[in-house]
């Protein structure tokens, strides 16, 4: 956890730059990179441009919140990291969940 889920990002080549994106959230998070999981969702435009390549990200990140300055920096590093695929628009939304509504393994998470 944070849970990542990209969106118009070509899986093969958001690969190539993940493993160096977990080292930056991990720093930023002060957690190990372990704690991340990032998925990439195959969409089709059905309203708007037909092309295959899309020039727009859409980003959703689930986890605890962490606050203000936290969430600034990991957008930014997303960003900087989506930024090198040659994306030029990226959107990043962020989902807090909460402690009491989230189990590992059927166990409610231990705050």
């Amino acid at each position: 956890m944070p849970h990542l889920l990209f969106r118009g990002v070509p899986a093969e080549q958001l690969q190539a730059v993940t493993p160096a994106l977990a080292d930056k959230l991990a720093a930023i998070c002060e957690c190990g990179t372990d704690n991340f999981t990032m998925a990439c969702l195959h969409t089709t435009s059905v309203l708007g441009s037909q092309s295959e390549q899309s020039d727009f990200a859409f980003i959703e990140v689930g986890w605890f919140e962490r606050g203000q300055q936290i969430r600034n920096s990991f957008a930014q590093a997303v960003t900087e990291c989506v930024l090198q695929l040659g994306i030029s628009e990226i959107e990043i939304v962020f989902h807090a969940y909460r402690e009491d509504s989230y189990y590992i393994n059927g166990e409610p998470v231990k705050g």
